[in-house]
């Protein structure tokens, strides 16, 4: 781990404005709108060279803590396109929708549970007036605790449930205003919307040829399980691990990257002995919630929540979320869930195939015995993780006495800083450029520390240089002056602190890697 020094922070994560890390995102290279140039594509996006480094090492600093360091975790790269069946009998096919109100004026549509989370968190129609959906003479107060245990159930009902649920409540639409245009009586009937893209295989686009992109990862790990099993000669417990792209036809979009329609996931299935569930689950909360806040999310930014009854998946035994205070209140980061053993037994069902653990050493006499294993599942997204830490690091301090412009900085860890260390030479003059480019060079080499990801930049006065570097989230700067050329060292500038110390160009690299902890 990286040197930490106490730092002042003037911002918690629900304080920083969206729109602020928006406009950064995209000045400093971390996330485009996809197709801009076309207008842009809803709720798709775009990383540009700083955010591909930034959400990559999210996915490696992951990858590493969950398959690396450990001796009962495989990896696994499923293919997004999968058989049909698998989706079918995962319940995707059947279940995997959300109900859709449509408004007859503007044309938009909503969630009907968002909509309902809304009514019950007391939204305002469009000339302040509180949005009701009791009988008249009701406060918001009572109207939200009246509506409290509708709106749960509404969250993960089937269609058979939640239809006459959103026409029982929505049988005073007409007083209820659309949130988009304001117009009172214009909401339709729910329906439910599946969210599974569609597509073809083969030449022929007919229905034989349907299959579906994947709207998670999980199910390539329960298809493999077998293989996985076989091939790697596990012994229960133990987890299988991967990180993938996986695609949802949402209906609400919205808060930059946090809901989108193309998105990655880092999941973990944990197969374990069912009689040991509620163990693993217990454990495997401690290890994720402990991962965030090694990689610096303050304690206080963080919760755990455990799912009540209504929320729970039809699958699951248990469930919580690992929930992240952004500024539009908390929400989730991962789920964490006891999910049984319906997926092995599913798939098993559907393919004929046994999915079972073979235990040779419990069972009656040599026989030994076969095991379902319940799965624990800690489940991620890698767009959701990547906006959670830059809404975390994201500081601005007040402004220099006699001077307008606030310092903004991402105090981002050293283990997730797109950009480990600047070099910035003191001006453009050719002694200056060669020695920095040559200690540039040096410091990219694997040698130096792990190949880190070194910024040359000459451009500007070194004040504005440091801004741009302090922007960027990059931890460290060296500046090459001209007494360098004479002593042979160089200034080290640490981004939280500004504080600076010099060191000789030999030590350079041993002293950068002790600050940086990797």
């Amino acid at each position: 781990m990286a040197t930490t020094q106490s730092v002042t922070r003037y911002l918690s994560p629900s304080q920083v404005d969206l729109d602020k890390i928006a406009s950064l995102c995209k000045r400093r290279g971390f996330i485009f709108q996809s197709s801009e140039i076309y207008g842009g594509l809803n709720s798709v996006w775009d990383y540009g060279p700083l955010g591909v480094e930034l959400k990559n090492n999210v996915k490696r600093a992951w990858w590493r803590a969950m398959v690396q360091e450990r001796d009962d975790v495989v990896g696994l790269d499923a293919a997004i396109l999968m058989h049909p069946q698998v989706w079918h009998a995962s319940g995707h096919v059947a279940g995997f929708a959300d109900p859709l109100i449509d408004c007859k004026v503007c044309k938009q549509r909503f969630r009907a549970d968002h909509l309902w989370a809304a009514f019950v968190n007391g939204v305002k129609d469009k000339d302040g007036a509180p949005v009701l959906v009791t009988g008249e003479g009701s406060t918001p107060e009572e109207a939200a605790a009246e509506m409290a245990p509708r709106a749960k159930k509404l969250l993960k009902a089937s269609l058979t449930e939640i239809k006459p649920v959103l026409v029982k409540d929505l049988a005073d639409r007409d007083r209820v205003p659309c949130p988009a245009c304001g117009a009172v009586g214009s909401l339709t009937e729910p329906r439910m919307f599946n969210l599974m893209f569609k597509t073809f295989l083969g030449p022929v686009e007919d229905e034989s040829a349907v299959i579906y992109m994947r709207p998670e990862t999980a199910q390539g790990i329960f298809a493999n399980f077998d293989n996985v099993l076989t091939s790697s000669r596990m012994r229960l417990p133990f987890g299988i691990a991967q990180t993938g792209k996986a695609f949802r036809n949402e209906i609400t979009t919205g808060h930059l990257t946090f809901r989108s329609r193309e998105f990655e996931q880092m999941e973990l299935e944990y197969f374990v002995r069912p009689e040991e569930g509620e163990r693993w689950l217990q454990y495997w909360l401690e290890q994720r919630r402990g991962w965030y806040l090694k990689l610096g999310l303050r304690p206080d930014s963080l919760r755990l929540r455990q799912h009540e009854k209504e929320e729970l998946a039809h699958y699951a035994k248990d469930c919580y979320d690992v929930e992240f205070t952004f500024p539009w209140g908390w929400a989730e980061l991962e789920g964490i869930a006891n999910r049984g053993d319906f997926d092995l037994t599913q798939h098993a069902r559907s393919s004929g195939k046994k999915l079972a653990y073979f235990d040779p050493s419990t069972g009656s006499g040599e026989k030994g015995e076969h095991i379902v294993p319940y799965v624990i599942e800690p489940s991620g997204g890698v767009d959701r993780a990547t906006l959670a830490f830059l809404i975390d690091a994201y500081d601005e301090e007040p402004p220099p006495a006699g001077t307008e412009e606030a310092r903004v900085v991402l105090r981002l860890h050293p283990a997730l800083a797109p950009v480990k260390v600047a070099v910035l030479p003191l001006s453009r003059k050719e002694p200056l450029v060669n020695m920095a480019r040559d200690i540039a060079r040096e410091l990219r080499a694997p040698s130096a520390g792990s190949g880190w990801a070194v910024a040359y930049d000459d451009a500007q006065s070194i004040g504005r240089r440091y801004r741009r570097q302090d922007e960027q989230g990059t931890p460290y700067c060296v500046t090459v002056d001209f007494q360098s050329l004479e002593d042979k060292a160089v200034t080290i500038r640490e981004r939280d602190t500004m504080s600076q110390v010099r060191v000789p160009v030999a030590e350079l690299a041993a002293a950068l890697r002790e600050r940086l902890g990797l």
